[in-house]
């Protein structure tokens, strides 16, 4: 029987979603159900005339994995592959990764000998933590904080510096608050079924997805890729998917306001509904627990300030630097954007873009209510700290303020997603959870997320 799908929200988890429903010849039809005037949800890029092209969202795409594969499969086949940016692992944006701790940037360790030897800021050799790590006997508890999990297994120092700034880089979260199985299920996992992370990457602690890679996949492999962008931003890749749902002709976007019998949980015949964004509202009474549940899914505010200076004003070559919330709360990090895309640079003039990314569990704090703070105010704060930290001196020559909104998978108040699914199944609802409220953050993980619930509602 062929089958009507409304898809509710169209960020980068239910346009993947919406792809390969159309992919599938069990698909008659796709309602992609969308509030805003445009399609991409994280994924936005600013492009100017002059060609600049600054991101607001994700600025870069891991290849690795599985989940790497299936994106570039997905690139492959919306023919977008002379527009991949490649960012090779011997490049310096992929080598140097800094801290900011006590005041100055310290680069992150890396390698085998990064690991025997004493880094700033950190104490003693990473390899000691490491070594010690298979000793530490695994949790009882359901659940616990990043940073107590970390602590217990490698060590407080790491937890303190390392782990405490890349849970700011990755989920703009506290990791004293963030869950551990919620925000890194395969580190919990490891620990729950090999009793060590380390034995758990060596010998791998349960099934992984198995992705056939294509022609551009084999391409990064053979090439040694880190990252990749795509050269009108990366907010190309929904543009590209939103054309080909429309060349496809079983696509149809609605805003909302719809029937409310497409989502009634009461009825198999309804069409299933893929659920992007934790719009509980839509759901019947008789599914208040799990209405509950997707509403107890809470936001931080995100300040991104994309700046631009004239000339060369790095005093580092990298990726970028993060700060540990010892050092200042207010500020998430500095991403280099210039260094790993260059392409994205005004092309007649010499420049350096750069992105401060600011607030996140600690926006109410520092800023006050995200509805009143001035993005002079944000801009502001984000010069001071590029000056500070990177001793720029000169005003930036172009800038832009956005507010994001980051949710948050704190310990307690996240309820795992097998739970709701579990509720779902149990009740044979027509419905899916798909995005980064349920499975990774990761452009890649909200990529798979969709053709993974595809392919369960439908089969390969």
């Amino acid at each position: 029987v062929m089958r009507t799908v409304a898809v509710l929200g169209g960020g980068a988890g239910g346009l993947a979603a919406s792809y390969y429903l159309c992919r599938s010849p069990q698909v008659a039809k796709v309602i992609l159900i969308e509030s805003s005037s445009r399609f991409g949800g994280w994924l936005r890029s600013t492009r100017r005339p002059d060609s600049a092209v600054f991101e607001q969202g994700p600025r870069g795409i891991r290849p690795a994995g599985a989940v790497g594969q299936n994106t570039l499969n997905m690139v492959d086949d919306l023919g977008l592959g002379r527009e991949v940016l490649p960012v090779l692992y011997s490049h310096v944006a992929s080598k140097n990764r800094f801290l900011y701790v006590n005041g100055r940037l310290n680069r992150m360790p890396s390698g085998l000998r990064g690991l025997l030897r004493t880094t700033p800021p950190f104490s003693r050799p990473l390899l000691y933590s490491l070594a010690s790590e298979i000793l530490v006997k695994k949790s009882k508890e359901e659940d616990e904080s990043v940073h107590s999990f970390v602590s217990r297994r490698l060590g407080q120092e790491l937890a303190d510096l390392a782990v405490d700034s890349l849970c700011r880089g990755v989920f703009a979260g506290d990791c004293r608050k963030l869950s551990v199985r919620s925000c890194f299920p395969p580190l919990f996992k490891a620990e729950q079924q090999m009793g060590s992370l380390i034995l758990g990457m060596l010998l791998g602690s349960g099934s992984a997805a198995t992705v056939t890679p294509g022609p551009l996949a084999k391409k990064a492999k053979k090439e040694s890729w880190a990252q990749w962008s795509l050269r009108g931003g990366l907010e190309t890749l929904p543009e590209s998917i939103a054309e080909y749902l429309q060349r496809s002709g079983k696509a149809e976007r609605q805003t909302p306001g719809f029937c409310p019998n497409c989502v009634g949980c009461e009825r198999s015949s309804s069409p299933p509904l893929f659920f992007s964004v934790a719009l509980a509202c839509v759901l019947p009474p008789s599914c208040q627990s799990l209405t509950q549940m997707l509403q107890d899914v809470h936001a931080v505010t995100v300040a991104v300030v994309n700046l631009e200076y004239d000339g060369s004003i790095l005093p580092v070559q990298g990726f970028g630097h993060l700060l540990p919330s010892s050092e200042d709360k207010g500020l998430l990090g500095v991403v280099y954007d210039s260094v790993p895309f260059p392409e994205h640079n005004q092309p007649n003039r010499e420049t350096t873009r750069l992105t401060v990314m600011m607030g996140g569990a600690w926006f109410q704090e520092v800023f006050g209510d995200p509805e009143s703070v001035t993005s002079d105010r944000l801009l502001k704060q984000a010069c001071e700290a590029v000056c500070y930290q990177l001793g720029v001196k000169a005003a930036p020559i172009w800038s832009h303020v956005s507010l994001q909104r980051v949710r948050q998978r704190t310990l307690g108040s996240f309820p795992p997603p097998e739970s709701m699914r579990s509720f779902i199944r149990s009740r044979n609802l027509p419905l899916s959870l798909v995005g980064s409220s349920f499975d990774g953050v990761s452009v890649n993980d909200v990529i798979f997320s969709g053709r993974a619930a595809v392919e369960e509602l439908f089969g390969v």
